[in-house]
């Protein structure tokens, strides 16, 4: 455990942002997962329900520093020409 006043601080903020972030993070994979399942069960209407909510989403992770926007970029990608390849 940290010695000096500040450290101590530094150490409880540190703990409160990583639960922040690791809901987050739970957030944005839940509904990653949620599109997924749509395009597995070949609902094209449904994928396109949640791939629309999940981009505001992965727009706000990146906002907040959690992921790189490339990576949100390569998810939103992906995952919209798996829905365009459904028929």
């Amino acid at each position: 455990m940290a010695n000096i006043k500040s450290a101590e601080k530094r150490a409880v903020q540190n703990e409160k942002r990583r639960k922040h972030n690791v809901g987050l993070k739970s957030t944005y994979r839940t509904y990653i997962k949620k599109v997924e399942a749509e395009i597995v069960s070949k609902n094209k209407d449904e994928a396109m329900k949640s791939f629309k909510l999940l981009v505001p989403v992965l727009d706000k992770v990146v906002a907040k520093g959690l992921i790189h926007e490339n990576k949100a970029a390569r998810y939103k990608s992906r995952l919209n020409e798996k829905i365009k390849n459904l028929e």
